[in-house]
């Protein structure tokens, strides 16, 4: 009977855990573009990861901090010596005189000693520099997790409009195939009735073959890059999302194109990094320099001792020993290594100051060239959606003049295409100026968390 409830209680264990597991495995999302990179920032392992890398840092801080506090230990020594030891002394010792060493047993069987010892870091020059870095190491750590933030935002946002940008086309595809499908089913209509040619219902018919393929093709592109988007979110694959934001809105939102502005290298965390970076060479410099200067510490430690033959009053007798005093070092002659060392720090600076140079060029040289990208990338979008709205109207002139008689089955086929292209034109352009957007916004140091 209590197997059988053992076994009954497990089942149901097991069926709420699985249950639990299939609700995870169907959670719906809808989420436009802030919420999708809020979502990212909670559950994106790299965004976690340097969060705990951060934690690190500032318990580094404090493992640092105790090295100069007081320090405490305690021991326990017990001995039983099975044999005890023999010491030889000079014959002269012996009564009457030997010119034999005479063996001599000292010591008693059982010997334990316990004690306590304290010791202070008085004075180490390298321990105060220390202290100071660890400081801007827990700061390097936080802009560290801040650069990862604002990488985990640029990726979400681009696998964001890449998903935008593929349903805009499957929905382009949609509506051409539409109309497709009309054209085909009146020219088969005309062609039952005399008024149309077989090639020119085959010639429809190709071209809607090779849409519905291409549709397919575009559907799968969708689903690939909202599946991307959920991993640069962090979000379980199974899971269903859906995004609310529309291409419309992304286009008209202002993006302020920057003239001539020098300052923006210091909005950048990159340049943050390294500053932080040019600042930890600059303390190892003053730490390397403080192994010049001698250390001090205080101790002072207490202890007992006890001995006996007999283990029964071991511990009734003890034997007090304390001890206070100052040790005091100083490495004089080091061969000149220290001095090599202050050289090196220095050198590692110099390069941190020329590595900061050539970041500062290169993020105004970045920004440039993103101010021009994204420039182009509109002026594109622009022309290839007149193209598209041209492409348009000359296709459905060409159905009505086909519908009357006045034109050819040829020239419909060629406004299919030619839309076809038009549509691939400016469904590449739309891609193009969205992420020329993004990549300038973090150019321009906009994107900050």
């Amino acid at each position: 009977m209590k197997h059988s409830i053992y076994l009954m209680t497990m089942l149901l264990i097991m069926a709420n855990f699985i249950a639990k597991a299939q609700e995870r495995d169907t959670l719906s999302y809808k989420f436009d573009l802030k919420a999708a990179i809020d979502y990212a920032l909670n559950h994106q392992k790299t965004v976690l990861n340097a969060i705990v890398d951060e934690e690190i840092a500032r318990n580094t801080v404090k493992h640092t901090v105790g090295i100069g506090l007081p320090q405490v230990s305690t021991s326990f020594n017990f001995q039983d010596f099975l044999k005890l030891p023999t010491t030889l002394l000079p014959g002269e010792f012996a009564s009457p005189p030997s010119d034999s060493p005479i063996p001599v047993t000292f010591g008693t069987k059982f010997n334990s000693t316990a004690g306590i010892e304290l010791s202070q870091l008085l004075f180490d020059g390298s321990y105060i520099v220390g202290l100071q870095a660890s400081k801007t190491y827990k700061e390097l750590s936080v802009r560290n997790t801040r650069r990862t933030k604002i990488e985990t935002a640029v990726a979400v946002t681009k696998a964001y409009y890449a998903a935008l940008v593929s349903g805009e086309q499957f929905d382009l595809i949609d509506a051409n195939l539409t109309q497709l499908t009309k054209s085909l089913n009146d020219t088969e209509a005309m062609f039952k009735n005399g008024f149309s040619e077989k090639i020119d219902v085959d010639r429809l018919q190709v071209l809607k073959n090779n849409l519905e393929t291409e549709r397919e093709n575009v559907t799968r592109l969708l689903q690939m890059n909202i599946d991307m988007l959920k991993f640069q979110m962090g979000m379980p694959i199974q899971a269903d999302l859906e995004l609310t934001d529309k291409i419309s809105d992304v286009r008209a939102e202002p993006v302020a194109v920057l003239s001539a502005d020098t300052t923006v290298y210091k909005r950048r965390i990159e340049y943050s990094l390294l500053e932080t970076q040019k600042k930890l060479n600059e303390m190892d410099v003053r730490r390397q320099k403080s192994l010049f200067l001698p250390t001090l510490r205080g101790f002072a430690s207490a202890s007992k001792n006890f001995q006996s033959d007999n283990f029964a009053n071991h511990f009734e007798q003890s034997f007090p020993t304390s001890v206070i005093g100052l040790t005091f070092s100083w490495n004089l002659i080091s061969g000149g290594q220290r001095l090599y060392q202050v050289r090196n720090a220095k050198l590692a600076v110099r390069k941190s100051e020329n590595d900061l140079l050539d970041l500062k060029n290169g993020i105004n040289n970045e920004l440039s060239a993103s101010q021009k990208m994204y420039l182009n990338s509109l002026r594109s979008v622009e022309n290839q959606q007149r193209n598209l709205t041209l492409s348009q109207e000359i296709l459905r002139v060409t159905r009505i003049k086909y519908e009357q008689g006045i034109g050819s089955s040829l020239e419909v086929t060629t406004a299919e295409t030619s839309q076809k292209e038009a549509q691939n034109n400016y469904i590449t352009a739309l891609y193009d100026l969205l992420i020329s957007k993004v990549d300038l916004d973090r150019a321009a140091g906009r994107i900050n968390y």
